[in-house]
């Protein structure tokens, strides 16, 4: 019987255009299926593991295509909808789809590197005939270890090294190391059982006889097992190795001597890193106000008619217990439901409230994760037992969207106006909320966006009618919405009332609650101590030598560090420029804060929330858990305090600085403030209490300022949406940003002037710049940036066409190939 000659389209996870076409050897023909990984070299000396996009009999033209090496999978890790969705992703925000795989896979899934050459150890030198570059080969690996592919390149002196390699292993003589290895293992435990000849009672208690006579040690063993054995009901029950020798001193050496007698059965078995919670709550305990079932009813109303629907509800109006209801809908369906929130600060909270009702249907999936829980998470999702998918429900940060899903039915959007859900480096630079619609009309499921504070091209969708809308302008129960009062810097700097960075204003109402054992939130959106020293004589100010950032001052490691590139160095005490001693620290941060309330507040216990303090894996819900416990009487954050977190006793929220997000340069600044400020806002009078929000700002009467007093998100909506009319910014056009880097700023100056002409000669008027950034240098590379402006009426796959034209022809001259051209398409 012929057999038949299959190629394959394969997506490699390197940021070059399209796919690699390769041939399947024969004896791979049966194996072979979209969505597996497949083990290729890729130019001489790399090696990866790729995606199998298409399996066809299409023979390459213009090349030899190289074989594929192994077979990764038995099943597809990645569905042909999947693919679709990273094509897609691809196209839409120029970038290569070998990023998207990047961006989409567990690093576990992601298998590539300088490849490491192993001598098999059961080959036997002297059955088989080598040559001369073979033997080179065997020579240098009988030296040493290991050899990577790069050294048999050097030692054979032959730049195609592979077929040898290919050769050798056919042979069995290597082993290939890394690239074949997973980085994923499973997590193993092992077990103990009794082997069925001492079943019964007589057998054990002969049993005790030999051993009180000749090994006592191994006695005292058995009986820690029958122990352990009596509890699950049974004298041979499986039990935890590592269970049974708690009990002992030093009992392994007995344990082992026990299992070569043939008593013991010692073996290992695959156990989940994940925790599993038992669900204790029914959906029908939760009891709905008259305006959530108003809210609940109109949501399903619209979501009969319409993909998506926005639940603009203010803070603390209980969105939560409507999502539960609908997600539980969904779940009645057998189908999935993906909850995103924009921090991982926010799951701790989240999660232990749906495994209350959903149990262990409810799976995490975040970057604080590990490389194998992720890959076991992602497995979960694929697998289905018993006719239905063993988690239901996914609560992820923005890359749960890349998620194996077969059945969605439901994707949760909350906080949608928060721009942790835009990635912005490396590429691909997507959006989770408009991902999130992309995913659900694949796989015909339906989206609830919710905010108290909407996106201001959220809303306008809402109100044109392309989402359904709808309002809930209540707190739950007896709940209220705080007081927002006016700290006003100005007035108590004119009269020296202030004590440091706090007005009279502000600390009288913090000792207040505190005596009331109550507690407080202080925002500022500045990490560490002080964000700047500068010269009292000359305003020097000691910059980053890589990035065109001021070092910002930290107290706890006495150093002073950049928060672009991480660069650190001492405390600076003499200035570089004039030689002065007088070298000040100025600003304040969340560090400066904590340290100062301590001292103002010796008795409070005062806990700081910020990247400095939650770097490690479970630090955020350490730190959650301490404050719902009422152990930490104030808590100072940066902007991961402003999210949707709920606290019942926190009866004061302070902002200290209210100016440095309002006055930010950005076409966005006065919506994200007010997001910013309501969203902190919210935090407190949760319940009962009536909560107050104390603003310092030097100009109180600021329109922004204002509409949050007013809680008026509607008249901060309707200025805004005017002057992005007017000025030309989204919802009405659509914008993409090029970021040009170069080490040369002179080369960089020549090279963005050129491009920026490029795309003038295409798309006129709508190009913009080329204009140095805020931050004009990153990493050692300056940078320039150009914005095309095209409004909505614009061919969308047309204009992306014409951009890939003048990039490739941008490219194609060697007088700007060091030139990098970073795309951002709707940058944040």
């Amino acid at each position: 019987m012929e057999r038949k000659t299959y190629f394959v389209d394969l997506i490699l996870p390197l940021p070059v255009p399209g796919t690699f076409t390769y041939r399947v050897p024969f004896e791979f023909n049966d194996w072979l299926k979209v969505g597996i990984r497949v083990v290729v070299q890729f130019g001489s000396r790399k090696v990866y593991a790729a995606i199998v996009k298409e399996i066809h009999e299409r023979i390459p033209q213009d090349y030899t295509p190289k074989y594929i090496l192994a077979i990764l999978d038995s099943e597809a890790i990645v569905y042909p909808d999947q693919l679709k969705m990273w094509e897609w992703m691809s196209h839409y925000y120029l970038s290569s789809i070998g990023e998207v795989m990047n961006a989409a896979l567990p690093s576990a899934f992601k298998l590539s590197s300088e490849s490491k050459l192993l001598l098999n150890p059961s080959f036997q030198l002297g059955e088989i005939t080598l040559n001369e570059k073979e033997e080179l080969i065997l020579i240098a690996l009988q030296n040493q270890d290991s050899i990577s592919l790069s050294q048999a390149a050097d030692i054979t002196d032959q730049k195609k090294v592979f077929p040898i390699i290919k050769g050798l292993i056919e042979k069995g003589m290597l082993l290939m190391e890394e690239e074949l290895q997973e980085k994923y293992k499973a997590k193993k435990q092992s077990l103990i059982q009794l082997n069925k000849e001492y079943n019964s009672e007589e057998s054990i208690r002969n049993l005790f006889e030999i051993l009180e006579k000749k090994a006592y040690k191994q006695l005292e063993v058995v009986m820690a097992y029958l122990h352990l054995a009596q509890r699950e009901g049974k004298t041979d029950a499986i039990i935890r190795k590592k269970a049974v020798l708690s009990q002992l001193d030093n009992g392994t050496a007995a344990l082992k001597a026990l299992e070569k007698k043939g008593v013991f059965r010692i073996f290992e078995q695959n156990i989940s890193r994940l925790k599993d919670v038992a669900k204790t709550k029914k959906i029908e305990d939760i009891i709905f106000s008259n305006a959530q079932q108003k809210a609940m009813d109109e949501l399903q109303s619209i979501l009969i008619e319409k993909t998506t629907c926005l639940l603009h509800g203010i803070t603390g109006s209980g969105k939560t217990e409507i999502y539960i209801k609908a997600m539980a809908e969904v779940v009645n369906e057998g189908k999935q439901v993906l909850y995103l929130l924009p921090e991982i600060a926010l799951t701790s909270q989240i999660v232990n409230r749906l495994r209350l009702y959903f149990g262990e249907k409810v799976g995490v999936y975040h970057s604080r994760y590990n490389i194998h829980e992720r890959v076991e998470i992602w497995n979960k999702v694929l697998q289905e037992k018993e006719g239905e998918m063993s988690y239901q429900i996914i609560l992820s940060a923005r890359s749960g969207i890349f998620l194996p899903f077969k059945n969605l039915g439901l994707i949760i959007v909350d906080e949608e106006h928060d721009s942790s859900y835009k990635q912005f480096d490396p590429a691909p630079r997507y959006h989770a909320r408009d991902m999130a619609l992309v995913l659900a009309q694949q796989h015909q499921a339906k989206v609830i966006l919710g905010s108290a504070t909407p996106a201001v091209e959220t809303f306008y969708n809402a109100r044109s009618g392309k989402f359904g809308l709808v309002n809930l302008k209540e707190r739950y129960g007896e709940g209220r919405l705080p007081e927002i009062l006016i700290g006003d810097l100005k007035n108590e700097t004119r009269r020296k009332t202030m004590n440091g960075h706090f007005s009279t204003f502000l600390i009288n109402h913090i000792k207040a609650a505190l005596e009331r054992k109550e507690q407080i939130i202080l925002f500022q959106n500045r990490r560490g101590f002080a964000p700047r020293l500068e010269c009292e004589q000359c305003n020097w100010i000691p910059q980053c030598p890589n990035c065109d950032v001021s070092l910002v001052y930290h107290k706890n490691q006495n150093r002073l560090r950049c928060h672009i590139c991480g660069y650190s160095t001492h405390l600076i005490h003499k200035c570089s420029d004039c030689g002065s001693d007088e070298v000040r620290m100025k600003g304040f941060g969340t560090e400066k804060i904590e340290e100062d309330l301590g001292i103002m507040l010796p008795e409070a216990r005062i806990k700081r929330l910020d990247l400095d303090t939650t770097r490690a894996k479970n630090a955020y819900e350490n730190i959650f858990e301490s404050f719902t416990d009422h152990q930490i009487d104030i808590l100072v954050g940066t902007q991961m305090v402003t999210k949707g977190l709920d606290f019942e006793n926190v009866s004061v929220v302070g902002v200290l600085n209210a100016d440095n997000m309002i006055n930010f340069p950005d076409f966005r600044a006065f919506e994200r403030s007010f997001q910013m400020l309501v969203q902190v806002s919210g935090r407190a009078g949760r319940k009962k209490k009536k909560g107050k929000v104390i603003i310092q700002s030097f100009n109180p009467y600021h329109s922004v300022i204002q509409y949050v007093m007013n809680n008026d998100y509607q008249k901060m909506y309707d200025t805004q949406i005017l002057e992005r009319r007017n000025f030309k910014y989204p919802p009405f056009y659509r914008l993409i940003k090029f970021s040009l880097r170069h080490k040369d700023y002179r080369e960089l100056n020549n090279a963005a002037a050129d491009f920026a002409q490029l795309l003038r000669e295409k798309f006129g008027a709508r190009v913009l710049g080329p204009e140095y950034p805020m931050v004009a240098k990153i990493r050692g590379y300056f940078l320039k940036e150009v914005l095309l402006k095209l409004e909505k009426g614009f061919k969308t796959d047309h204009s992306r066409k014409e951009i890939k034209t003048i990039i490739d022809t941008f490219n194609s001259g060697k007088q700007y190939k060091a030139i990098r051209i970073i795309i951002d398409v709707d940058p944040m």
